[in-house]
């Protein structure tokens, strides 16, 4: 769980206090919801976070609890006939090889899985009585079972990163791109590819160690994404402006530019806390990039000039125009409505936009929502999903299925629900 989801999960609902730029409001009520499947904690997992989805239309997550040995699982699940759905623990974390995964998994051609720890590998000076964390892959074989492998083992200090809390991403060679949200130079975390090498090993280089004095970001814990030239882009939960609410900063979104030979520089696109009492958002997660070349993105806080519970968060975007990136609130969250969202939203083909809070709503359990683009540039806001408890709270990021399905994840039960975590299906 991550700094932001243990704060923003405790928010009270705030009422409604400011104006946004969504209009009308709309409630839940047409969309389906259906639990696919319940964590125990035990050996089947729990705590799930993000999922893929393959082509027959299983679902593959990971859990950072549970299992054998209580490091985690990668976990699938089936679709059977009469819709219920089967779960198999592809692989249970040991400990030296991972523990504690706390994002979803990528996929390469081939279909082997591939993902990253938060703790676990070999012992390290920086984690005590774990590791720093690990890069794994899982490889089918024929049998139906599935052999993990460790490709990389972070070991923390000055010349490496620890705690991996973003998910990875491919460019086209197949090499490996992620972030580490502490250690590095500065202290505060850094930018990473494995390189993929001829004889089968992977080769950790170092693309950008954050400085740790605040201005260039500090934590980054958001999964990165490439342009079409190549360029990387991410957000850090910390840093930027300093003289914000929070101790280390507010966050920013940047962009990485290779350099001419394997070197790269960052330039900050944008620092949230920017507008006073940080009514453009504090704490961005995840972004994603439209056709148009804007980045869309959730703050966890800011939004309101209403100090007093930290906000409940915004959607925004950015926009390039003449080499500067500028920032549009697209909605402010109320309390009432969602609060606290966690991770970044994804589009549809129309350029609507679905998301999570995990907090908010009329119990507090969070929300999913979608927002629609109007043709005078507003966005109305609905929420396909309430979350009551029982047996689900605290939703986390979601993906599509080929029919527009929405599936996710909850983090947590309700109080008198016997889980420890969710996978749920929303049908828009």
């Amino acid at each position: 769980m991550t700094r932001k989801e243990s704060w923003f999960k405790v928010l009270p609902i705030l009422a409604a206090l400011t104006m946004t730029l969504m209009l009308p409001l709309t409630t839940w009520g047409a969309s389906k919801y259906k639990v696919l499947y319940e964590f125990t904690g035990g050996a089947d997992g729990g705590t799930p976070t993000g999922l893929i989805i393959d082509k027959l239309g299983n679902l593959y997550g990971t859990t950072s609890a549970g299992g054998a040995t209580g490091n985690g699982t990668v976990f699938k699940l089936e679709p059977l006939p009469g819709g219920t759905w089967k779960e198999t623990v592809l692989h249970s974390f040991k400990g030296p090889d991972g523990s504690a995964p706390e994002t979803g998994l990528i996929s390469d051609a081939s279909g082997n899985l591939y993902g990253t720890t938060s703790q676990g590998g070999p012992p390290c000076p920086y984690v005590s009585s774990t590791g720093c964390g690990v890069v794994f892959k899982l490889k089918p074989k024929s049998d139906g079972t599935w052999t993990e492998s460790v490709l990389y083992s972070f070991k923390g200090g000055a010349s490496d990163g620890y705690d991996a809390l973003a998910g990875l991403t491919f460019d086209k060679a197949g090499n490996l791109y992620g972030t580490t949200a502490v250690d590095g130079s500065g202290g505060a975390g850094d930018v990473f590819q494995l390189k993929r090498n001829s004889n089968g090993t992977w080769t950790e280089n170092i693309l950008y160690m954050f400085s740790g004095n605040g201005p260039d970001g500090v934590t980054p814990d958001s999964t990165l994404i490439f342009d079409g030239a190549g360029n990387l882009y991410g957000t850090t939960d910390q840093g930027g402006n300093m003289n914000c609410a929070a101790l280390y900063g507010c966050g920013v979104a940047f962009k990485l530019t290779r350099d001419p030979g394997e070197s790269w520089s960052e330039s900050v696109l944008y620092t949230f806390c920017s507008e006073t009492n940080c009514t453009d958002g504090k704490y961005p997660g995840d972004i994603v990039f439209d056709k148009a070349g804007n980045l869309y993105g959730i703050t966890a806080g800011g939004g309101h000039s209403d100090l007093s519970s930290d906000s409940d968060g915004t959607v925004f975007r950015l926009r390039e125009s003449g080499g500067r990136w500028k920032e549009d609130v697209l909605y402010r969250f109320d309390g009432a409505q969602g609060a606290g969202p966690d991770a970044g939203p994804i589009l549809d083909a129309a350029g609507n936009l679905y998301g999570t809070a995990v907090s908010g709503g009329s119990a507090n359990d969070g929300v999913v929502f979608k927002m629609s683009p109007s043709l005078d540039g507003t966005w109305a806001y609905t929420v396909l999903r309430t979350f009551l408890g029982g047996p689900a709270r605290y939703p986390e990021s979601l993906i599509f299925d080929g029919a527009g399905h929405l599936y996710g994840t909850t983090q947590s039960c309700g109080p008198r629900a016997k889980c420890m975590g969710i996978v749920f299906e929303v049908t828009p």
